[in-house]
């Protein structure tokens, strides 16, 4: 048995485009044989990038992807390569992966446990495959899985590959981050691999697509369950490792908020690049969730790329407008000003008539935030520009956010980022960057949306530092009011938050989507029914 060296090639398809993604696997092939590669590995669905969703339900869809699948076979020489693919068999799909030998596809296997939970829907889509594949290269028998198929404890890969004495498991797969993902996924691996005895050989797909991230971190785990190397996270990378000796780099470590900060640039720069944009516009308010998602675009996109647009009011204060240019100035985006009085003027006195004159209220409050959402989506129009909402998960759960105002856009960088999160996000954005790129004064300022004299979210709020942890158990963990309120909070907090989460439904519906970097976001994790009397 001679040795054997491995290629991982973590790499950042965009779904649909068969032919680029193609040309990415065979770029990932050459550059593993010239590294002297037996075999190379890629992620899960890789020639079709992930997920693919409802163009599954087309046939040509299906044949198209084996057509770019066999461009790849034709070009492969020298190495065995074991590539992600929809495969289509008696008018059935299938989440397969192809192993490619010699010029051709030497043999397919079919992913047998298919997930159907939180951001995953394959049974909607996938038929399961019925038994295991194995190959032999270098004399050593090697096992194809696919993502789920290790995380059953007893499932029939594990089965299998424990009775068959296989030494190597490949899994291609594509799996999501959320925050604290990466070391969960560390066990489950070493579990796996203690429990089969086997070398595992983990590749994780890289970048954005849509509210997904995916952070890479393939991992090589030896049968003692113990971590032989790693690849980076969020970024392409081909982790060559030779197994008998256990030889390969080890990454870094993250910590939280750097894994954070990177998923959210990650994501906005493939969300922006992947449908076509080259710059974006922001609206900057002088506020900690605007300054925060600046920060992430220029660092996904780089400055000349980011536009940063003041639209103040008669309400807005010197100090926010301040902090709006020396933010833009920190970060050396340009920044345009557009006031919204003499537009706010004209909707108050068109409105005064069917509203009966006098103070508009609440809907004068809205209509500052439409007006502003109107100019961004303008600009947008005019220019090209992709519109980043700055909204954040806090405000999306209770609905302190104005349809058709500050909730318009193409993407919601921090959608899914709690409030306190965010000022922790942007405390480090500045620890980072070395300097001041957030001002301290945002930071120290209590928030507040600007739409009246003297206004603070704490007005209508619980202060955040309440409100998230009630929050997080009630929309992250699904408990029930009664279970929070067992845990020391005030019980009419508790249930007031439960009740504005839940009739904010509608509005989160019409949101645009965003980064998931939490267990469970809105959009693709929690579906709920908008017309809904229940209560718990």
């Amino acid at each position: 048995m001679s040795m054997l060296k491995i290629a991982q090639a973590q790499i950042n398809p965009t779904v649909g485009d068969l032919d680029g993604n193609a040309e990415k696997v065979m770029d990932g092939i050459r550059r593993a044989r010239d590294a002297g590669a037996h075999v190379v590995v890629f992620p899960e669905l890789v020639i079709c990038g992930y997920p693919p969703e409802d163009l599954l339900l087309r046939p040509r869809f299906l044949e198209d992807t084996r057509r770019a699948l066999q461009k790849v076979a034709e070009s492969t020489r020298d190495i065995v390569a074991v590539v992600g693919f929809a495969d289509e068999s008696d008018g059935r799909a299938y989440n397969g992966a192809a192993v490619i030998e010699n010029g051709h596809v030497s043999g397919v296997y079919h992913k047998v446990e298919l997930p159907n939970y939180g951001v995953f829907d394959e049974k909607r889509y996938f038929e399961p495959g019925i038994s295991c594949r194995v190959f032999e290269a270098c004399g050593h028998r090697i096992a194809v899985t696919i993502c789920e198929d290790i995380w059953v404890e007893g499932g029939t890969a594990e089965r299998f590959i424990g009775m068959n004495k296989v030494r190597v498991v490949l899994n291609l797969s594509a799996s999501p981050f959320h925050a604290d993902k990466f070391d969960l996924r560390r066990k489950i691996l070493g579990r796996f691999a203690k429990r089969t005895n086997a070398f595992l050989c983990y590749t994780n797909l890289v970048g954005g697509q849509d509210e997904l991230v995916f952070d890479g971190g393939s991992l090589v785990i030896g049968p003692d369950g113990r971590l032989i190397a790693s690849a980076k996270r969020f970024e392409e990378y081909v982790l060559i490792t030779v197994i008998e000796t256990g030889a390969g780099p080890q990454a870094a470590d993250l910590s939280e908020l750097d894994e954070l900060y990177k998923a959210l640039v990650l994501g906005t720069r493939d969300y922006t690049r992947k449908n076509g944009f080259q710059k974006v516009v922001i609206g900057l308010s002088g506020g900690v969730d605007s300054s925060l998602t600046a920060a992430v675009a220029v660092d996904a996109l780089g400055r000349d790329n980011v536009i940063g647009v003041t639209m103040p009011s008669h309400y807005t204060s010197s100090e926010t407008r301040s902090d709006a240019e020396r933010l833009a100035q920190n970060l050396g985006i340009r920044l345009i000003t557009v006031p919204i009085k003499p537009v706010f003027d004209s909707y108050e006195e068109t409105l005064g008539g069917p509203c009966g004159g006098g103070d508009l209220g609440v809907a004068g409050e809205n209509l500052q935030a439409r007006i502003r959402g109107n100019l961004l989506m303008a600009l947008s129009n005019h220019f090209g520009w992709l519109v980043l909402s700055t909204g954040n998960k806090s405000e999306m759960a209770v609905g302190y956010c104005t349809l058709y105002g500050d909730m318009a856009g193409g993407f919601a960088v921090i959608k899914d980022v709690l409030k306190t999160i965010v000022y922790d996000l942007s405390r480090y954005s500045n620890e980072k960057a070395g300097r001041e790129i957030i001002p301290a004064s945002v930071l120290d300022r209590a928030p507040t949306a600007e739409l009246r004299p003297n206004q603070t979210d704490q007005d209508s709020l619980p202060p955040y530092e309440v409100l998230d942890p009630i929050l997080a158990a009630y929309v992250e963990q699904d408990k029930a009011p009664a279970d929070i309120i067992a845990q020391g909070y005030d019980p009419q907090v508790v249930r007031d938050v439960a009740r504005m989460v839940d009739r904010s439904e509608y509005k989160r519906r019409q949101a645009p989507p965003g980064v998931k970097i939490s267990p469970k976001a809105f959009g693709r994790d929690r579906r709920l029914p908008i017309s809904n009397h229940y209560r718990p």
